[in-house]
């Protein structure tokens, strides 16, 4: 396995850990740490498709943002997964976690699909 696929599935194994530590805290009733650990697994999954698909790892979430744009620009199947980055962005870590200000429904439906972020993060990996 090549450095750059190695390290991307590393990333990835890291963006299942925090999905998991996001579910154990939801269950635990801590809704805003299940938010940012929902918000981080998706971080990580972004991270880990950025650097399989460009060879560059980003290095921090607004290099991750810009280069999942580039990367919808030529390749439209990342479309869907841009907006959704976007949208979990706002909601988990700017307004659940930094506010405080969340739909404790919306909260959990988001943590819920981090599963299929991670998922399709890792689809898309690998075109």
């Amino acid at each position: 396995m090549a450095t750059i696929e190695a390290d991307a599935a590393s990333i990835f194994a890291d963006a299942r850990l925090m999905r998991d530590a996001a579910f154990e805290r939801m269950a635990a009733g801590d809704i805003r740490d299940a938010a940012e650990k929902a918000w981080c697994a998706t971080m990580r999954a972004t991270e880990a498709l950025v650097l399989a698909r460009t060879g560059e790892e980003p290095g921090k979430s607004t290099d991750a943002g810009r280069r999942l744009r580039m990367l919808s620009v030529k390749d439209q199947s990342v479309s869907e997964l841009r907006l959704r980055y976007f949208d979990r962005q706002e909601a988990l870590h700017g307004d659940c976690f930094y506010h405080d200000h969340y739909d404790p429904e919306d909260i959990s439906r988001l943590v819920r699909e981090t599963a299929d972020y991670v998922t399709e993060a890792e689809r898309l990996a690998s075109p």
